[in-house]
């Protein structure tokens, strides 16, 4: 234990106990702190607050200090400080590539395993990849080393709460079904507390001008995301056997928890679906007179029916503009329409139209269910045109709504 008066001590998380003035210690967390590090202060006898240092002020005694040790490490998310000045398993050096290779595979075959979707395995990779860069997989790991992995997120990455939960979900799957640690004994990890935000949403006019600025294809798929309220993702995945004129719906495969539904075919957009499917003909048709016209098959597919790949009708309904060329096989074929160019076009479209509002592609999605509410609509109608599971998530929208019978008239409009 250091000599009192003269403590400077670093610990987990970066709480920080040193020298006030000659009786006194202060406590100060320069990365913020969690509640149970909070009441390990408040709980010290003589322990002040000084708003103007921004710090706890303690008497400086071994009793205080040996008292306010004892709290903090009694959390569980401290341990006494290392020469290193690393917090306990995160290593010096991080386990090496071949063993944080093998831990990664094993997640990307569980998650396989169990369905998950090409985007969550990539999310979920992505966050233990970078766990694995600060603590040796080798080594014991638990609860206390997610919360430094996700305190540090929040302190000085500074994420969203979203994707903070997002980091969290990665570390329980991956302790829960590779470590096959008891989800009991990771209770007390830090659950970010998620924001409540009311969505952006364009009026009928603003969504009218935004397609107005588009053209081509991306005119076509920002007027199905609008007509439809499906997902960016959704839309670009559509394949020619989606569309169902004679029903007028459109069939979404494989959404959001992968989920399939249907929803309506716009009647103002038959005529030139029709007419952009034959051009999608017209570049399948070349691409088979080139020797090449396959496409990726969903599922085991590709394997029962191996001569679908080149149908017509699994074909993407927005297909990439060039084929992409694999240099090692020489193979050639399309996938469809990245998002990004559509997103980056209806960005510019939204700064053109000089519409001061933070939207993007996703906010079609938002105006659609705003819209049928503010007609009349139901809610449960407009929660399974979204494929929402919960209701919950669908009323979010009846926050925003201005019009209708739900519409309120401020007072002073009526005066």
């Amino acid at each position: 234990m250091p000599e009192c008066g003269k403590i400077i001590i670093f610990i987990i998380m970066d709480v920080l106990i040193k020298s006030h003035d000659q009786n006194s210690l202060s406590v100060t967390f320069p990365c913020g702190f969690t509640t149970a590090m909070l009441n390990a202060v408040r709980s010290v006898p003589g322990r002040r607050w000084n708003d103007l240092k921004k710090a706890w002020i303690l008497p400086d005694s071994m009793e205080t200090v040996s008292a306010l040790l004892a709290n903090l490490l009694a959390t569980g998310l401290f341990t006494y400080p290392e020469t290193s000045g690393q917090p306990p398993g995160m290593s010096s050096c991080a386990a090496d590539s071949t063993t944080v290779k093998n831990e990664l595979s094993k997640v990307k075959t569980i998650l396989k395993t169990r369905h998950y979707s090409e985007r969550t395995q990539e999310c979920y990779l992505g966050w233990l990849k970078s766990f694995f860069e600060h603590y040796d997989c080798n080594a014991q790991l638990g609860q206390k080393q997610i919360n430094e992995f996700l305190t540090n997120l929040a302190v000085k990455s500074r994420v969203s709460a979203s994707t903070q939960n997002q980091a969290l979900a990665a570390l329980l799957f991956y302790f829960r079904f590779v470590k096959n640690q008891n989800p009991v004994e990771l209770s007390g990890v830090i659950h970010a507390k998620q924001s409540v935000r009311v969505p952006v949403v364009f009026s009928r006019s603003e969504v009218l001008d935004i397609i107005r600025h588009l053209s081509g294809d991306k005119q076509l798929a920002a007027e199905i995301l609008y007509g439809t309220g499906i997902r960016l993702n959704e839309v670009l995945s559509l394949r020619i056997l989606d569309i169902d004129f004679e029903r007028n719906e459109i069939t979404i495969r494989h959404g959001k928890g992968d989920k399939d539904r249907r929803v309506m075919l716009p009647r103002a957009l038959v005529k030139k679906l029709k007419a952009h499917i034959e051009s999608v003909r017209e570049i399948h048709r070349k691409d088979l007179e080139d020797g090449w016209g396959e496409v990726n098959l969903p599922g085991g597919l590709a394997q029962k029916t191996p001569e679908a790949a080149r149908q017509f009708k699994w074909q993407w309904l927005f297909p990439q503009k060039n084929r992409w060329h694999n240099s090692e096989t020489g193979r050639e074929g399309r996938h469809h329409m990245d998002d990004s160019l559509l997103q980056r076009a209806v960005k510019n479209a939204i700064l053109e139209c000089g519409i001061n509002k933070n939207a993007s592609v996703h906010t079609f999605r938002h105006s659609f269910a705003t819209h049928l509410l503010e007609s009349g609509y139901d809610i449960r109608t407009v929660q399974e045109l979204l494929g929402h599971s919960d209701v919950k998530t669908t009323m979010v929208y009846t926050h925003v709504l201005n019009r209708g019978p739900s519409g309120v008239v401020s007072p002073l409009d009526q005066m």
